[in-house]
């Protein structure tokens, strides 16, 4: 696998765990949503009953829909808008909306009402919002109230004398049609929410890790700056332990003490103007590099696990462009890198080439490639069923990040397999030459 320890996993652990609060629905949504069942609902009956004029169960419609109004009444006198609700407590409410809803749908026609369509709506919102033990149970639930509703004894509000008789198959298709679209858009629901949860939780990794990235190579600026701090309070401790050492002189008992205060003040002043020096010296080579130097950065800390490391420049080192130290990319490449060396069997290119218009880096490995199925999946977040001796490259959080961070600095990925005859994966990096030449941190 690509991921590497440390940050990503625990990251990725951090956020498998946090999934399941971070995808509890807010009761003010839901409150807000219910308001407007209330009013559609309201709304509805008033036009069937006052307009329309047609026979209709008014007292008890009214009812259904003022008991909707008085819990969701009550919802937001005793909750804060902020309340997130737990599955147990989301699944009760919507099983409560399922109910009232059916039961309206029940004296009102049952499955001829053409608003029967509407008991989809809190099972997609489960779906949507809540783990996936409590949406099937929601869902089948709402699979019996359907059923039920086939079986109304009530008929469908209609002028006086007018009876509407729906006949049984036609009640068939109606309930498999109902059924059907219940099923298909709960589970687009959910997949849609859950990719997007896993993309969420991968992109804050990803923003993660290049913080980690940016402040490791902001620590020299901090030596520097701890340097410049401590300087003035031990040239004080300084000055002190020599007029001590002065006063003191001849005092047998204090010599040895203040002798020993006065060089290590002194040892502490020389370390601190190490620092400084050091960081002043090194800033400037360490900001600005040339790509060379950036990619012999990043490969050599996989030289030492028995795979041979073989670095191609095909363009003159004369004319390499010099780019701001960009944390995303080297970690990027160095994920890449990393990759290829634990799939390869004997060998590793790295092929670098850059003109006036382009820089192009392609990484080889020589181990199995990449399966079909597989390559139209790369860099997808927590894809990671993989095994080392079928493929070559992990495809987990870590790949994701690595391709993320190089296209957030404007490179393009290809993931390919080599030629037949050569057996391996392919990664091919490109950037525009002004893109790279202009590159700084961010």
């Amino acid at each position: 696998m690509i991921d590497k320890p440390g940050v990503i996993d625990k990251t990725q652990s951090h956020t498998l765990e946090d999934r399941h609060s971070s995808r509890r629905l807010r009761l003010q949504t839901l409150v807000r949503l219910r308001w407007l069942a209330v009013g559609g609902q309201a709304l509805t009956v008033f036009i069937v009953a006052f307009w329309l004029k047609f026979p209709l169960p008014l007292i008890a419609s009214s009812s259904l829909i003022a008991a909707l109004a008085w819990v969701n009444f009550y919802l937001t006198i005793r909750y804060p808008p902020t309340h997130r609700l737990a599955p147990p407590a989301a699944f009760a409410l919507l099983g409560f909306d399922l109910l009232q809803l059916c039961a309206l749908l029940f004296i009102t026609g049952g499955l001829a009402n053409p608003f029967a369509a509407l008991v989809c709506v809190p099972v997609i919102i489960s779906f949507a919002s809540q783990p996936i033990r409590y949406s099937t149970a929601l869902i089948g639930f709402a699979m019996v109230c359907i059923t039920v509703l086939a079986f109304s004894p009530f008929p469908l509000p209609w002028f006086d004398g007018v009876e509407i008789n729906v006949h049984n198959v036609m009640q068939f298709g109606v309930w498999c049609s109902i059924a059907s679209t219940m099923a298909f858009a709960a589970f687009y629901a959910y997949r849609v929410s859950m990719e997007a949860s896993q993309l969420a939780d991968a992109l804050a990794a990803t923003e993660l890790v290049l913080q980690r990235e940016k402040h490791l190579s902001q620590l020299d600026g901090l030596a520097a700056a701890a340097a410049h701090e401590l300087g003035t309070p031990l040239a004080t401790i300084s000055v002190v332990a020599k007029e001590m050492e002065r006063e003191l002189k001849d005092d047998d008992r204090f010599r040895e003490d203040v002798m020993l205060l006065r060089s290590q003040s002194e040892r502490c002043r020389d370390i601190l103007r190490r620092l400084t020096t050091l960081s002043s010296e090194g800033e400037a080579h360490m900001r600005r590099l040339p790509l060379s130097s950036m990619i012999e950065e990043v490969v050599a800390p996989h030289r030492e696990f028995g795979i041979t490391l073989e670095l191609i420049e095909k363009s003159p080192r004369k004319s390499e462009p010099v780019t701001d130290r960009n944390a995303g990319i080297m970690y990027g490449l160095g994920n890449l890198i990393e990759n290829a060396v634990d799939y390869a069997r004997e060998k590793v290119t790295i092929t670098v080439e850059h003109d006036h218009d382009k820089v192009l880096i392609v990484i080889e490995d020589d181990g199995n490639g990449y399966s079909p199925d597989i390559l139209t999946r790369i860099g997808e977040p927590y894809v990671t069923k993989r095994q080392k001796e079928d493929t070559a490259g992990g495809l987990g959080l870590g790949l994701f990040i690595a391709k993320t961070l190089l296209e957030r600095s404007g490179a393009s990925l290809v993931f390919e397999n080599r030629e037949p005859e050569r057996a391996g994966a392919r990664i091919r990096i490109e950037w525009p030459r002004m893109l790279i030449d202009a590159n700084s941190t961010k």
